[in-house]
């Protein structure tokens, strides 16, 4: 069983991962750690030479993120260096170059979301905010958020707030103003984000996923940790996205989502929770299985001479730099077989878990599982 993967997210530049994919029909998201900003924003040359550096030429890089919940990390520093940070890192991109350059955004960015239709950007980001929008338009560029429904339920653990999470049978939230019904957390965050966009004037903005997720493990003090419930959002989230039914705002629209994540972080701190977000655990072998097989079974992943951890993660939802735990296991179809570290999101276009690679795919055989997500609208 294996799974054709069409699209990979990397948190910052990984080269021995990316030359693993030459030749390979992946392409990537790559990401710019919050701490890089300032330097791309210092001047077109430095940007010039970090993109010289770093974004490979020998696989397709779809976009690129600057920075990471940049504007709700706490550094005020960074807000005003947004902006030019992206403007000279797209001036620096070679002639008729299709990639796309945004940021990723926290569910903090929002001053109302519910109902969804209230949907509001923070009038305190606006100075920062509404310049990056207008980028984002003016070239083409999708707005990047990372929703969690899970953090939704743990503010608010009553049994139908979880249903609601989880994708299951439950009465529905009607928004008294625009009259639409929702019937999950998902939707209702992506149309809150989409009616601050349209309030904004940029209803042209199309809106990605970059991260989305539920852990199946916490601490006792942390609501609806568990295996169960994590299964039962990615499997339903994954059922969600393939039906390409879209949301109430925006019917027959899906949206590209990345699911975070590949791999546990067992070094990372905090409650338990951040530490189990992963499909996998670092040794390789399943937390659950969320039904993402493509014969829906549970074999253990095929993946050759694992080795443990290495170095110091960074958190993975927070507005630092992040990495996953650097596990490393030899790809399949590596031009020279070499030992890759799969520090990553992964994200799988809609069909792939039915359908075969085109030829000459690259492939990785995890028991068939879509590797961090699989949807892309009209695949």
């Amino acid at each position: 069983m294996s799974t054709s993967i069409g699209k990979l997210r990397l948190y910052e530049p990984q080269p021995e991962l990316v030359a693993a994919l030459a030749g390979s029909n992946i392409s990537i998201l790559l990401g710019i750690p919050n701490g890089d900003v300032p330097n791309l924003a210092s001047s077109p040359a430095a940007a010039a030479s970090w993109a010289a550096a770093n974004i490979p030429t020998t696989v397709t890089v779809s976009a690129i993120s600057v920075g990471n919940e940049l504007l709700n990390s706490g550094d005020p520093t960074l807000a005003p260096q947004l902006l030019p940070a992206m403007q000279n890192l797209l001036a620096a991109l070679p002639a008729g170059s299709t990639t796309k350059i945004s940021t990723v955004h926290s569910m903090a960015v929002l001053s109302a979301s519910d109902p969804p239709s209230s949907g509001a950007f923070h009038s305190d980001l606006a100075g920062s905010l509404d310049p990056v929008l207008d980028f984002l338009h003016q070239n083409g560029a999708p707005f990047m958020i990372n929703p969690y429904p899970y953090f939704a339920y743990a503010s608010d653990t009553r049994p139908e707030t979880l249903a609601f999470c989880l994708f299951q049978p439950n009465a529905g939230r009607v928004d008294a103003v625009s009259g639409l019904t929702y019937t999950n957390m998902f939707d209702a965050q992506l149309d809150a984000i989409r009616a601050a966009l349209d309030a904004k004037g940029y209803g042209d903005v199309d809106i990605v996923v970059a991260e989305t997720g539920w852990p199946y493990k916490g601490d006792a003090d942390e609501a609806g940790a568990t295996v169960d419930n994590a299964k039962a959002y990615i499997s339903s989230l994954v059922a969600h996205l393939k039906s390409q039914a879209g949301t109430p705002r925006t019917p027959g629209k899906s949206v590209d989502t990345y699911i975070f994540a590949l791999y546990d972080e067992d070094l990372k701190g905090g409650p338990e929770s951040e530490r189990s977000f992963g499909l996998y655990k670092t040794d390789l072998t399943a937390n659950y299985d969320a039904g993402l097989a493509k014969s829906g079974g549970t074999a253990a992943p095929t993946i050759l001479t694992p080795s443990p951890p290495q170095g110091t993660l960074q958190p993975s939802r927070g507005a630092t730099p992040m990495g996953f735990c650097q596990t490393t296991a030899t790809v399949p179809g590596s031009t020279q077989g070499q030992q890759v570290p799969l520090s990553s999101s992964c994200y799988i276009p809609a069909g792939a878990v039915s359908r075969q690679a085109d030829a000459g795919t690259w492939q990785l055989v995890w028991f068939g599982v879509l590797l961090c997500l699989a949807m892309v609208a009209g695949m």
